[in-house]
């Protein structure tokens, strides 16, 4: 007795449709898909650390027109861009623990020397009346607040990303078929990863005076009295 062609192409629908979703299942598709997710992620966060380092030559060359003293911090900025921009992370470096630590503290280390320039300008009131640092302290203070938000969204597609390639049935197409590593996450520093902040209002004000060093004579004449005592 022959099975009619019907039955045949409905049994073979049947298959596919079940292969294709064991597959699912297995991570075959969605391992894939939560890596260029994380990856897109991670773009962004390469294009606001790039804002950043293109800001920093510009701002350095307004302080330094109105605080050319200053040459240690202005330096230190100066050095801190270079190394930052002198370690490239490719998605491929994701996975790597010591490529990823390298990068992000070299990132932190420009963080705190903007932090310090910040501190010098404060001290320079004709440094607010120039327009053009104005224009780039916000600039800075925007792309601070870019970069934060975009390695957050990256954490959460890495931690979406890591999830789905060690948990059952993805775990069966990460391990067998793409061999999929897990990808490092930023890690929060309460000092190196807070942004600068940058707060025009203060620039020009006058340091604060140390408290004034006691008398000798008065500490002269206490010091009998004590003995007295």
């Amino acid at each position: 007795m022959s099975v009619p062609q019907s039955v045949i192409v409905s049994l073979r629908a049947a298959f596919v449709a079940l292969a294709a979703l064991s597959l699912a299942a297995c991570g075959i598709n969605s391992v894939p898909a939560a890596e260029e997710n994380a990856k897109a992620k991670w773009a962004d966060v390469q294009s606001a650390y790039q804002r950043r380092a293109d800001l920093v030559p510009n701002l350095v060359a307004s302080v330094r027109g109105a605080a050319a003293s200053e040459t240690t911090i202005l330096t230190n900025v100066t050095e801190a861009r270079a190394r930052a921009t002198s370690i490239n992370i490719t998605t491929e470096d994701l996975s790597n623990p010591e490529e990823f630590r390298r990068f992000q503290e070299s990132q932190n280390q420009l963080t705190q020397a903007l932090g310090q320039l910040r501190t010098v300008v404060e001290n320079y009131p004709e440094l607010k009346s120039q327009g053009r640092f104005a224009d780039l302290m916000t600039a800075l203070e925007g792309t601070e607040n870019r970069i934060d938000t975009a390695r957050t969204r990256y954490n959460e597609a890495v931690q979406a990303y890591n999830t789905e390639i060690r948990t059952f049935p993805s775990i069966i197409g990460a391990k067998i078929i793409h061999g999929a590593k897990p990808m490092v996450p930023f890690e929060a520093s309460a000092a190196a990863q807070t942004a600068p902040t940058v707060d025009l209002d203060n620039i020009g004000a006058a340091p604060a005076q140390p408290a004034p060093a006691a008398n000798d004579d008065d500490a002269d004449a206490e010091a009998p009295a004590a003995a007295a005592n």
